[in-house]
């Protein structure tokens, strides 16, 4: 019977030290994680900035748009970028094609539906090098209630301004298909092809301003 007993208290021994070696390593794989974390604040300047876009309108030509309210959430601590921590928050009721009555159907639920969907977001995970200036962009893009990892390419640079400021810029282009977010509204041509085009091709510049 002692020696049954010594040996269940040495087996609860064993199993406590086992969790508490887990808890520990659990802690420390924490506590390195949020180190990693980028600290460092960037600050989007707007009158440098534009969120752009054109889409291929009744097959012959190009419709040019933007939005006018756009807001950014940067941090990176690496001079080039790649452990950029961001999130680019778009007001969709902001969108301006030059046209009134069209930029009211584009808010309306048969494209943005803006009162719905009042933003969409693009909250970057990966920053790659390719070449150069060029990189990779990759994030979670949410728009009309719907979230899909995109990736987009970019080029990237940063410099010392005359008035003693770090700017970083990003320029980022791709294309998005629009049926992929719930953006299907369409007419048929009499000649077969669609009035707007499925494809969105993007045309995004952003420049900020290292946190003093």
């Amino acid at each position: 019977m002692i020696a049954n007993e010594s040996d269940n208290n040495n087996l609860i021994f064993k199993i406590m030290k086992a969790a508490l070696t887990f808890l520990v390593v659990l802690f420390v794989s924490v506590q390195i994680s949020w180190s990693k974390a980028p600290a460092l604040v960037w600050n989007l300047d707007k009158a440098h900035s534009s969120v752009g876009f054109s889409v291929d309108h009744m097959v012959v030509s190009e419709i040019a748009g933007q939005f006018d309210d756009f807001s950014a959430e940067v941090k990176a601590d690496k001079p080039d970028f790649t452990d950029v921590a961001f999130t680019i928050t778009i007001q969709t009721k902001s969108i301006n094609t030059k046209e009134t009555k069209r930029d009211e159907h584009l808010r309306s639920p048969d494209f943005f539906d803006a009162t719905k969907f009042p933003a969409l977001t693009f909250k970057g995970s990966k920053f790659v090098q390719v070449s150069g200036n060029k990189y990779k962009v990759t994030g979670d893009l949410t728009m009309h209630g719907i979230t899909k990892t995109v990736t987009l390419d970019a080029k990237f640079g940063i410099i010392k301004d005359p008035y003693g400021n770090t700017r970083a810029g990003i320029v980022v282009t791709g294309e998005l298909d629009r049926y992929d977010f719930g953006l299907k509204y369409n007419s048929v041509l009499e000649a077969g092809g669609l009035a707007v085009g499925q494809t969105v091709r993007l045309n995004c510049n952003f420049e900020f301003v290292k946190a003093k």
